[in-house]
């Protein structure tokens, strides 16, 4: 198994094409942390992956990594076999583990892709990092569920937790990630696939190319809610709509301008402060049940949620969250830079654009994700694994494993956007702007 010096340094900036990662384009900052990639590799000098997980998300990232020629998922896990056998089946994986204790004995293991509940994240790392492993953990790095409570609390005295003791618990356990990769000389890859999407890429190129300053960022991700009852439940998912789907243009305005601040300056752009607001629009007074086209009973968290973030050289941004919008997924980025506007639509986009008189016209086809029906315009999305960024984003693992040298999303990052995100369900409560910096 290949460890790492764990020398700390910048991140790096990989450029992300459709086909990968540009060997001679891999590096655009000095300085930037470096590991030592092992000999271990296997014979054919692949990535050895393993999938923890076999929900939605273990599925999407199974489909990328057989994209990624430098890699290959070389075992499954999941709480449930008869699952990850199945995924093993569908996805053509070798290997089924009953544990993750197994995975991370076996030696054909060099990175496990955690695709479990946000409450498994501190642990499962902290065990993979211990055995050797790098690890690459989705979004969001860690959450609030209750880990500081008794075996015995209910659904409500988790909800009921105060925010700054959330914060407080949230972002010591990110921290403990962090170093725990740290000391076992590991990485930790922060798995936010919008800092890897082609328009993400190509508007860093465009920022980097004309010197640019962020004055404003303004994006969000919303959809018509998830039908899914663990998402209304705080020991589940840590949250509501912040959590889930801010944290996305969060982490890519923070990335921002931590890139910015290195090229200008030699040092990030971070956040001071941020001050916030939630709420569940599905219980707008006048609005019947029956009327409701949106998912509703949210209960314990907000299907609504937005953030302003002030930044430490006085720019600004807003991110926001929803569960409360029909006609698909929305995912995008408006950017106001000091000589430039850039604006970013991950989802929808018009790529392709199609039209039906009925529903049934185009049958069971997918069309992109959360859409209500196939009738009238819509946006059938020509791959949604490309341009939500998560190809690119196993591709660019792959490389930075495989040439040791330190992830552009990473525990840092992570570790940031859970502090503005505990620090902006403070400041909902409070009704006040909360220092994060």
């Amino acid at each position: 198994m290949f460890r790492g010096s764990g020398l700390r340094g910048t991140s790096s900036a990989l450029l992300i094409s459709r086909g990968g990662p540009r060997a001679d384009e891999q590096l655009i900052e000095a300085g930037v942390r470096r590991y030592a990639p092992g000999p271990e590799m296997g014979d054919s000098g692949q990535l050895r992956v393993g999938v923890v997980g076999a929900g939605f998300l273990a599925e999407t990232r199974a489909r990328c990594w057989k994209q990624v020629v430098s890699a290959r998922v070389a075992g499954v896990v999941s709480r449930r076999r008869e699952r990850a056998e199945d995924h093993a089946r569908r996805f053509h994986v070798p290997a089924v583990f009953d544990d993750l204790d197994a995975m991370l004995a076996d030696a054909d293991i060099d990175v496990v892709d955690l695709c479990v509940p946000n409450r498994l994240h501190r642990e499962m790392t902290e065990a993979a990092a211990a055995a050797g492993r790098h690890v690459i953990c989705t979004k969001p790095l860690t959450a609030y569920t209750g880990q500081d409570l008794p075996e015995d609390a209910g659904d409500a005295d988790v909800a009921g937790r105060g925010r700054r003791e959330m914060l407080r618990v949230a972002e010591a356990d990110a921290r403990a990630m962090v170093e725990a990769a740290e000391r076992a000389g590991v990485q930790l890859l922060y798995g936010e696939n919008w800092i890897y999407a082609p328009a993400f890429r190509r508007a860093l190129g465009l920022l980097e190319k004309a010197d640019a300053v962020l004055l404003e960022m303004r994006g969000g991700e919303c959809h018509s809610g998830s039908h899914s009852p663990y998402s209304r439940v705080w020991r589940h998912t840590g949250g509501g709509a912040l959590i889930r789907l801010a944290a996305h243009p969060v982490g890519a305005m923070l990335h921002l301008k931590r890139v910015e601040g290195l090229r200008r300056s030699g040092r990030p752009v971070r956040p001071a402060w941020v001050s916030a607001e939630t709420a569940d629009l599905s219980a707008v007074a006048g609005v019947s049940a029956e009327e409701l086209r949106i998912a509703g009973g949210w209960g314990e968290v907000e299907n609504w949620g937005c953030a302003v973030i002030g930044f430490d050289d006085g720019s600004r941004a807003v991110a926001w969250g929803g569960d409360h919008v029909l006609g698909g997924m929305e995912s995008g980025l408006d950017l106001f830079a000091n000589n430039c506007r850039l604006r970013l639509s991950l989802s929808p986009n018009d790529m392709l654009r199609a039209y039906s008189p009925h529903e049934n016209v185009f049958g069971d086809a997918y069309i992109m994700e959360k859409i209500d029906s196939g009738a009238g315009w819509t946006t059938p999305m020509p791959d949604e694994d490309w341009t939500s960024g998560q190809l690119g984003m196993c591709q660019a693992f792959a490389a930075n494993l495989l040439a040791g040298v330190a992830a552009e999303s990473d525990g840092e990052l992570g570790l940031e956007v859970v502090r503005v995100l505990y620090s902006a369900y403070v400041s909902a409560v409070e009704g006040r702007r909360v220092e994060c910096a």
